[in-house]
């Protein structure tokens, strides 16, 4: 078992080479391949399912885990997909920037395309099972709803829908609306159009990633035939859309602060504000066409450099939105004089 591999594996897309490939465990290669470093954004959407289903005294720990384990392991599905779908279609080829910021699995001679479909099977499976044991256990027909439009979305983003500038699109309404909404809706029996309208600070932070990767890549995706929303609007306006999301936030939080929504604790996003304070100046600007000397290069850095600017900042405000939240919500259960 290789535990600093995994541990880099978390936190970054480690670039091996063939040789220390084959030494590692299947854990680790599985880690590499799905590109485990952001399934930690979609670990946070199902935290904060839970966070708001406990608020309403409707948590329980089984079915979170089963919900959580299924929402990671089916973004994992997507990831492997999506490298085997690009792979087929050439998109990875003559030096894409997949290959380029990480190891694509098929591209660089890692596995196979049959390998790679089987780790996509086993692990959508996996996901699948834990969606039919939430609809068996919660007894609920309108889970299988939720379940279609999430293999759905693992299945179709990377073609048709981010050939077609809906790709943004999909990363919103999944992050936010499908995963949070749809797992309170999961714990809870019931749909809160509260819960998104107060999640929506944090899934806009990971639709800032997603923008900032396609504003990234808006030549070679344009030569590609790849629509993304970029390709279409342009980088500037790309990056006004993404300082937006990136403010937006905060605002929304003070604004469910004054409606009393959440508590004053709330505020302890404001301890993103160094994060963002050294985000923004960058989208401000258009992209440095060479790496400046100060980004990293590869395993998440250059030739990426909006995404990996994003997600960093994201990863600060989510952090401590998740963190708010648990404060706020124990609060409310616990200490129900000390807020009202």
């Amino acid at each position: 078992m290789n535990f600093a591999m995994w541990k880099k594996a978390l936190e970054v897309i480690p670039a091996v080479s063939k040789e220390e490939w084959d030494g590692l465990d299947f854990v680790s290669k599985w880690l590499i391949s799905t590109r485990a470093a952001v399934l930690v954004m979609t670990f946070i959407s199902a935290a904060l399912a839970g966070l708001f289903a406990l608020r309403e005294h409707h948590f329980q720990l089984v079915p979170w885990m089963a919900l959580t384990l299924g929402l990671i392991l089916a973004h994992a599905t997507n990831n492997l997909f999506n490298d085997y779908t690009d792979f087929v279609k050439g998109v990875d080829k003559d030096n894409y920037f997949r290959t380029m910021y990480g190891p694509q699995p098929v591209a660089n001679g890692l596995l196979t395309t049959t390998q790679l479909l089987i780790y996509t099977a086993i692990t959508g499976a996996i996901a699948a099972a834990f969606g039919v044991f939430l609809i068996v256990t919660k007894n609920d027909p309108y889970i299988w709803i939720l379940l279609g439009l999430g293999a759905f979305f693992v299945l179709f983003y990377t073609w048709p829908l981010k050939y077609i500038a809906l790709g943004e699109v999909a990363v919103l309404l999944v992050w936010g609306p499908l995963m949070i909404g749809g797992g309170y809706y999961v714990l809870a029996g019931s749909w809160d159009w509260n819960v998104i309208w107060a999640s929506i600070p944090y899934y806009f932070g990971v639709t800032t990633v997603i923008f900032g990767k396609h504003i990234d890549k808006i030549q070679v995706d344009r030569e590609k035939g790849i629509h993304t929303l970029p390709v279409l609007i342009g980088e500037k306006a790309s990056r006004l859309v993404v300082i937006a999301m990136l403010l937006s936030p905060y605002l929304l939080v003070a604004g469910m602060i004054a409606l009393k929504y959440f508590t004053p604790v709330m505020l302890i996003v404001l301890l993103a504000l160094p994060t963002l304070k050294e985000t923004l100046p960058y989208f401000l600007q258009p992209r440095p066409s060479t790496r400046p000397d100060w980004f990293p290069d590869g395993q998440g850095g250059w030739p990426l450099f909006f995404a990996p600017l994003a997600f960093r900042n994201n990863r600060a405000f989510g952090g401590l939105f998740m963190l708010g939240l648990l404060v706020d919500v124990l609060l409310r259960l616990y200490l129900p004089a000390f807020w009202k």
